[in-house]
């Protein structure tokens, strides 16, 4: 029983807001509300629904549908996906049908660690159009205009860059707020002085790319032109560090390092990166909390976003998306990392 949207939409190709995706040895059956029945058939129309699956309406409930297609299957055994499966839904559903009901964990998931070519196909196109956008960040950012007055603009140019949606609410944060990681833009002003971190996304053909740049408006004092040096340094090392076979902890530990050797490891308040995929936050973590055994493997995508945030100082952090390969890296996002001054 899968039950996550995001999930259905790996496994078939429908993409909707609710619906439930059965699957037996013998059969497939997704379950559709009137609001996605047409939407569906569309899809098998045009090639994008995966063609073993059959669509079953709902009549009345989801619960109804579910438990007439479970009977059918004779099933004893079913598996959810626990951590997609609220307490309160798996009990209605045992009381619908009393059946040996199981939360085995991460059911699909893993089968979306690694990237096929058609994917791929997908993260390079994506990669290279929010390339294109971070390449307008000079004509955006400028003192005297607002954190969200820029961001409005980065939004714009994902649209126009033919993103379907932002991956995430782009972050524009300047001055004392680039100290805050996940800063929301508000109403301050870009001032002179001001490092700026613009970290956005985009989503293509229901894939997410992610990219940080950073900004300097006019001329910042040295501290803050260290801190980015040391942000650039640590991404570095962890660019170099990738490969198929290397622990995704060591990544983190990679960037870890040069920032505790300039004194900037306190400042270092998350991990390394994080997956890609149908969504912005995916397997594996780059992260310290990674386990030994958490390991990277060709055709995984995932971000590499060391950063350093001092108060009083400012924040800085750079972000690009990378294929890992046997013997590498691919980068999916090549443009210039350098300090943008505006």
């Amino acid at each position: 029983m899968i039950s996550s949207a995001t999930n259905i939409a790996y496994l078939t190709g429908f993409y909707g807001s609710a619906g439930l995706l059965l699957q037996s040895p013998d059969e497939d059956v997704l379950i559709l509300d009137g609001r996605y029945t047409t939407v569906a058939a569309e899809a098998r129309e045009r090639g994008a629904l995966a063609r073993q699956v059959r669509v079953a309406p709902v009549d009345s409930t989801y619960d109804a549908a579910m438990t007439a297609v479970l009977a059918g299957f004779g099933a004893r055994r079913i598996a959810c996906e626990a951590e997609h499966v609220t307490v309160s839904t798996l009990r209605r559903w045992q009381a619908a049908l009393p059946s040996d009901w199981q939360g085995p964990g991460d059911l699909v998931e893993p089968l979306r660690l690694i990237k096929d070519a058609t994917e791929i196909a997908v993260f390079r196109r994506a990669g290279r159009a929010l390339v294109g956008v971070a390449g307008r960040l000079g004509e955006w950012v400028a003192a005297g205009r607002t954190e969200r007055e820029v961001a409005a603009d980065i939004n714009r140019g994902l649209e126009r860059a033919g993103f379907s949606r932002p991956a995430f609410d782009t972050i524009v944060a300047g001055g004392p707020h680039s100290a805050h990681p996940h800063a929301r833009p508000g109403d301050r002003r870009l001032a002179a002085g001001d490092l700026v971190v613009l970290d956005f996304g985009g989503v293509l053909e229901g894939y997410c790319v992610d990219l940080t740049r950073m900004a300097a408006v006019g001329r910042v004092g040295d501290q803050a032109q260290g801190l980015y040096r040391a942000v650039r340094e640590a991404q570095q090392a962890a660019l170099d560090v990738i490969c198929a076979g290397v622990a995704a902890g060591a990544v983190d530990t990679a960037a870890r390092q040069v920032l505790d050797a300039q004194g900037l490891g306190a400042a270092f308040v998350h991990g390394t990166g994080h997956g890609l995929g149908l969504e912005v936050h995916e397997a594996p973590r780059l992260s310290r909390l990674a386990g030994p055994e958490e390991r990277l493997l060709a055709g995984m995508v995932c971000t590499v976003e060391p950063g350093a945030y001092v108060p009083g100082i400012g924040g800085a952090r750079l972000e690009d998306d990378v294929l890992v390969t046997d013997t590498g890296i691919d980068l999916l996002t090549p443009g210039p990392r350098d300090l943008l001054t505006v």
